[in-house]
């Protein structure tokens, strides 16, 4: 099989998984009243009919993005470039990319297991060890400022629109609006969970850190809490239109990947 299309699936099945997590925890929140994280719908999926073939297949989803979004950052293929900006992008894609075979490596573990995932307090353990380390309060600093980055980058995408580029013309009109809509929500757990993180770090507050734990503080801010839960499903959705009318076969990325994948293929 040709290695850039080895890539373009990868990448189709990890916005495919994308688009079953981001839809669980939207709905699942809006349904039960209760926050839902990531861990906590992974095992939700597999609690479900089927739901460990379907968890596996999520991890092979969630591995496949993971390894497309590092990999892309590796090779530059959205062509950011190699000056402080462009390097930054790349970091911010690689970050990503390992946030996503993490996820994969949960979802195996889970599926695998027959156990519950917990509600997140892995993150608080992390952070803690962290915290313990010469410097580590300023490690987990940068990682703060660093989420306070991601929450500004979501909020830019929901503001411009710019994300539209990656797709074909073929996508559906309203793909823009939903778009928006679920990165606006990104960024607004985003940017919950960078305080928590801040706060843990210098303000001394032991709480519990993750998506769920940040979803969660917006609990007392009324609406603003059931729209982002609506805005998470509705990311599902656009993960899923990604999925399928997502520009991967442009010819100067098919120039990078077939210069670069065949050290990797």
């Amino acid at each position: 099989m040709d290695n850039v299309v080895k890539i373009e699936n990868f990448a189709r099945a990890g916005y495919l998984a994308r688009a079953i997590v981001y839809f669980l925890i939207g709905y699942l929140t809006l349904s039960s009243g209760q926050s839902e994280g990531t861990a906590s719908v992974l095992t939700d999926i597999r609690d479900m009919p089927l739901g460990t073939p379907l968890l596996m297949l999520t991890a092979f989803g969630l591995f496949g993005y993971g390894l497309f979004r590092a990999y892309g950052a590796a090779i530059d293929i959205r062509d950011d470039g190699e000056d402080a900006k462009g390097l930054a992008k790349r970091i911010g894609h690689a970050a990503s990319g390992i946030t996503h075979l993490i996820l994969a490596y949960l979802a195996t573990k889970i599926a695998l297991s027959g156990g519950s995932s917990g509600s997140g307090g892995g993150g608080t353990e992390a952070a803690q060890n962290i915290l313990e380390l010469p410097g580590g309060s300023v490690a987990l600093g940068i990682v703060g400022v660093g989420l306070i980055g991601a929450a500004i980058n979501q909020g830019v995408k929901a503001a411009t629109g710019k994300f539209m580029k990656l797709l074909d013309a073929e996508a559906p009109q309203w793909t823009a609006v939903i778009g928006r809509v679920g990165y606006a929500a990104r960024a607004a757990v985003f940017a919950a969970l960078a305080w928590q993180v801040l706060d843990f770090t210098f303000g001394g507050e032991r709480q519990e850190l993750s998506f769920q734990a940040a979803l969660d503080s917006l609990r007392d801010m009324g609406w603003l809490y059931d729209a982002v839960a609506v805005g998470l499903l509705v990311f599902g959705v656009f993960s899923l239109i990604m999925a399928r009318y997502r520009r991967i076969r442009e010819a100067n990325v098919i120039e990078r990947l077939r210069k670069a994948s065949s050290a990797f293929f």
